[in-house]
């Protein structure tokens, strides 16, 4: 069974972000709050833990993975921002959004979407994810926990031991995450198109998808 991790979500403790850290860096499969929701999360090269999480979450090979980043600049290593995209995404950044972009030669292929060769970034405006991402070294590897059915995502760490303490190496009990999943822009098209309303504004996007 998981163990749960308590780390202050104003002031994260270096010693325990570090112990998440070297979890995540040894192979493990870690659950952490974030902005916007808890995330499944691990490392970039875990494929163990890409095939975990696609089992918890019962995805299709259609899903974008997310590279969980600490800042702008890590961000731009791993997906391709062209002039049209740039501005945009700074002035959203940190926030509740992610970015569907095409990637570059860093990122593993089994986290591209088979088809676009794009993946998911962001960059959380949460104290505990930054702090973990930066102890990293590397973006985190990370989908939403949001289950099966569920219309609502977990807010509790001991409801996400109950439901996959046996699947995770450890959660981290850091306040109360958020409750809305991201908003998920893609700009793969040229133009950026709204692929999910969630957390963040939309009201500077043209193209909202339906549904």
């Amino acid at each position: 069974m998981a163990e749960i991790v308590e780390i202050h979500p104003d002031n994260p403790q270096p010693r325990l972000i570090r112990k998440v850290a070297e979890v995540i860096s040894a192979g493990g499969l870690v659950v952490y709050p974030t902005d916007s929701c808890y995330a499944l999360g691990c490392a970039l090269g875990n494929k163990k833990g890409i095939e975990t999480i696609i089992r918890i979450r019962k995805l299709d090979s259609k899903h974008h993975f997310t590279l969980m980043c600490r800042d702008f600049a890590q961000l731009g290593q791993f997906v391709i921002v062209d002039n049209a995209a740039f501005r945009t995404i700074k002035s959203l950044t940190p926030g509740p959004y992610t970015f569907i972009m095409k990637a570059t030669k860093e990122v593993p292929r089994r986290m591209l979407h088979p088809k676009k060769n794009s993946v998911g970034a962001r960059i959380p405006q949460n104290n505990t994810a930054l702090a973990l991402v930066t102890e990293v070294g590397e973006p985190i590897l990370s989908s939403t926990l949001l289950m099966p059915g569920d219309d609502d995502p977990l807010t509790r760490a001991d409801e996400v031991r109950d439901a996959i303490g046996n699947d995770v190496d450890l959660i981290v009990d850091s306040g109360t995450p958020g409750v809305i999943p991201t908003t998920v822009v893609d700009f793969t098209e040229g133009h950026p198109v709204v692929r999910r309303v969630g957390a963040g504004d939309v009201s500077r996007f043209d193209t909202i998808e339906a549904g």
